[in-house]
């Protein structure tokens, strides 16, 4: 009984990180109507950055925040290179992140090797019901919780949210009430990149990144986003947990080699449920 109860802990924490990861996709796509392939390059070059700054001395906290910017800063400059030009497609959006997406590997590799890293985050061992799990788990929790409480607030309760869920809702009618949706597509963009460098910086101390950590992470956060159609935050929270405790679960019971397969199956499942949905309300339609 211990050993589940670790196994939950330690599975709703890593699917935390899954879960920002989504909602940064959730995020962009809602505006954009892009799956943004880079998202998983966001929280490796804030993993990267953060690593560097601790390595210098830069205390705990600020060298996050650091990592966390550089990821915002990133999704701007993914977000303006993509969406910037007037017309241009979701479809071509879409190739121009993935390219952008393995630049980002040249940069890594440029910047700071080929050789995983890693740092310190809470110390010491938790004792939950028995279960002995790392304390930094518990970390990524307890903060992955208010952003997503922050993230409907501000959705919801403030201006520039509501005009990002204009956006969302209608692009025309939004364009139409004068709201640059151009300008939200950016933000969309800027808050995606946060997003997944807070995934990026909180996970590293439990799981090395390397420059090619960006592939897990966007399988497991797509996986998790697409459970709510890439346009649900609260959905993708819940993919995202239970995505992170099903392959807790398969790795701890099964071998940790099935891990991936976890997110695929996952994720293949969901589609097709959705396409057999969606088969009948289109031919009623027509």
């Amino acid at each position: 009984m211990s050993d589940l109860i670790g196994y939950l802990v330690t599975g709703l924490g890593i699917g935390a990180g899954f879960a920002l990861v989504a909602s940064g996709l959730v995020a962009i796509y809602r505006v954009t109507r892009v799956v943004n392939f880079a998202q998983g390059a966001f929280a490796v070059l804030a993993a990267m950055l953060a690593a560097s700054l601790l390595g210098a001395g830069v205390p705990h906290g600020l060298a996050e925040l650091g990592g966390v910017t550089l990821g915002a800063l990133t999704g701007l400059i993914v977000g303006a290179v993509a969406i910037g030009r007037p017309g241009t497609s979701p479809g071509t959006s879409l190739i121009v992140t993935l390219g952008l997406g393995v630049l980002a590997y040249a940069v890594e590799i440029l910047i700071w090797g080929d050789q995983p890293r890693s740092y310190p985050g809470v110390p010491g061992v938790a004792d939950l019901a028995g279960a002995r799990l790392q304390a930094h788990y518990l970390l990524i929790i307890a903060v992955t919780a208010p952003v997503f409480a922050l993230m409907a607030w501000f959705f919801t309760r403030t201006d520039l949210g509501r005009a990002l869920s204009a956006c969302a809702s209608n692009r025309y009618a939004a364009q139409v009430v004068g709201i640059d949706v151009r300008r939200m597509g950016l933000l969309a963009f800027t808050i995606g990149g946060a997003l997944g460098g807070l995934a990026g910086v909180l996970t590293t101390p439990v799981q090395q990144v390397t420059f090619d950590s960006d592939v897990a992470l966007i399988v497991n956060g797509f996986a998790a986003a697409v459970l709510g159609g890439l346009t649900r935050p609260v959905i993708a929270l819940a993919g995202g947990l239970l995505l992170g405790v099903a392959q807790t679960l398969a790795a701890g019971y099964g071998g940790g080699a099935y891990q991936v397969e976890v997110a695929l199956v996952l994720m293949l499942t969901v589609m097709i449920v959705q396409a057999a949905r969606t088969g009948p309300v289109a031919e009623t339609a027509r």
